[in-house]
């Protein structure tokens, strides 16, 4: 198994399951909004410059609906929003940055699911205490996207390839724990077949070895590579949410494609340096719900792979406590360890 750039160190001295209650219980009090400074810390915000940081490289998913939100949320808020990429070792680079800022409302960090996956697998130099939920912006269904070399042009043909040539496929993610990574390991389980997961540093170097068949395949927002499938290069197997993507009726959902209850996908969302003001959390939750309603975001979600999602802090931290035990679930079986 390929293995992120500087990784941190792979956790062994805490059980699994006390990981994920102890970041349930940590997500529960965040969205409370336990530990809060006073309201009138937040009185003269924002004063200067906001930073954003996107822990993944430039033009990738996160990248993409982070910088379609702060486009509008700088005029909102009077302020230039500056968005950051600090790639590297799975997030948990960018993550360490945001939780060590200062809980002053100027450093928020843009977060997938790896954000909470993170916790089950490594030892990290940061807490689910470090850093609170402020709003979800979107939810990025996957599609299962092949390399154009694979002999198989459908969910069915893929799994019988794999399972007469085992340890022959390869799936690529954006980093080992992610949500690609966990849902590559969660479609080997389902048809108990084997394949090899290559760790890549973002989507780039991913699309660059899969249209060279250098690897075989990887679960995979609309964004980029859906073009390259109409030119074809690449062919979309299957879509993992619960019904087709309106603009690619043509390609079947993965329980269509003969694996029920197969729906998953990824999503963004925005944290904050724990102690950040209240005020502050809910100010910004206010103006991501209002900008992923306007019309163009909608649109310009919609021709990237997104869906505009929104909500509270705590929403979202109930979205995460549930993903946490789902991908938990999925380490336990597939006996992953980043070792």
């Amino acid at each position: 198994m390929a293995n992120a750039s500087n990784p941190p160190q792979s956790g062994q001295s805490t059980p699994l399951r006390r990981r994920a209650l102890k970041f349930l219980a940590a997500a529960a009090c965040a969205a409370a909004g336990l530990g809060s400074v006073p309201a009138h810390a937040a009185d003269k915000w924002p004063s200067h410059p906001i930073r954003v940081i996107v822990p993944y490289t430039p033009g990738g998913s996160t990248d993409t609906v982070t910088r379609i939100v702060m486009e509008k949320l700088g005029p909102r808020l009077g302020q230039t929003i500056v968005v950051e990429n600090r790639p590297g070792a799975n997030s948990t680079l960018g993550a360490a940055i945001a939780a060590k800022a200062e809980p002053d409302g100027y450093t928020f960090l843009s977060v997938l699911p790896a954000y909470i996956i993170n916790f089950h697998l490594y030892k990290l130099g940061y807490t689910p205490d470090d850093l609170v939920p402020v709003a979800q912006m979107a939810d990025l269904p996957l599609f299962l996207f092949v390399a154009k070399d694979v002999p198989a042009n459908s969910v069915a043909e893929l799994v019988d390839y794999a399972r007469k040539n085992p340890d022959r496929l390869t799936y690529a993610s954006s980093g080992n724990g992610s949500s690609a990574h966990l849902t590559g390991a969660d479609f080997a389980l389902r048809n108990k077949v084997v394949m090899t997961h290559v760790a890549y540093k973002g989507s780039a170097p991913i699309l660059t070895d899969l249209l060279a068949g250098r690897v075989s395949m990887v679960f995979d927002p609309i964004l980029v590579p859906m073009q390259y499938v109409k030119q074809g290069k690449l062919k979309a197997l299957a879509f993992t949410g619960k019904e087709r993507w309106p603009t690619e009726p043509g390609i079947p959902t993965m329980e269509q494609a003969g694996m029920p209850g197969f729906v998953t996908g990824s999503w963004a969302g925005l944290m904050a340096p724990a102690n950040t003001p209240k005020p502050i959390i809910e100010r910004m939750a206010k103006e991501i719900n209002e900008i992923v309603r306007e019309p163009d975001v909608k649109q310009k979600f919609l021709d990237a792979g997104f869906l505009p999602a929104g909500g509270t802090a705590a929403e979202f931290a109930d979205l995460m406590k549930k993903d946490s035990a789902r991908y938990a679930e999925i380490i336990k079986q597939a006996h992953i360890t980043l070792q």
